[in-house]
């Protein structure tokens, strides 16, 4: 078998894995063996084959990582619509406590709820933006 063969084997499987993990690294790890791959068909010798692989597949590591810390985060699972119906709806809050709390009446029962940090508390409707434990996250309507 040649070497550019078994380095494309590696990338397959490497894609393959991937699937199973879908974290997305591992597309990248592939994009290094198939440099191996490439570097095997130019006809570099086994040591260039695998400073190519290890060079394209750490680069695009580092630059998959960078990307992605770059870019905004997922929102909390709490704080969808599709995973908690009580996010969007409006509650009335009568008082605020001195710890930032007030107590609601909502559903039927009596709730917790917290504001986003930098608003002023004072008594009005509310939308329920998430769920942080047990308490309703609310901003002002």
């Amino acid at each position: 078998m040649s070497d550019s063969t078994l380095w494309w084997l590696l990338a397959g499987a490497a894609v393959a894995l991937e699937l199973f993990s879908g974290t997305f690294y591992l597309l990248m790890l592939a994009l290094g063996l198939a440099a191996g791959a490439l570097a095997a068909h130019a006809g570099a010798g086994l040591a260039l084959q695998l400073t190519a692989a290890a060079v394209v597949g750490s680069a695009a590591v580092v630059a998959w990582y960078l990307v992605k810390k770059r870019g905004p985060s997922d929102p909390s699972a709490q704080a969808l619509r599709s995973v908690n119906l009580d996010v969007g709806e409006v509650i009335q809050v009568d008082a605020w406590q001195p710890d930032g709390t007030a107590s609601v009446k909502y559903r039927g029962a009596q709730w917790t709820a917290i504001q986003r940090p930098g608003n002023p508390p004072t008594p009005g409707s509310y939308r329920v933006a998430e769920l942080v434990g047990n308490r309703l996250l609310v901003e002002k309507v």
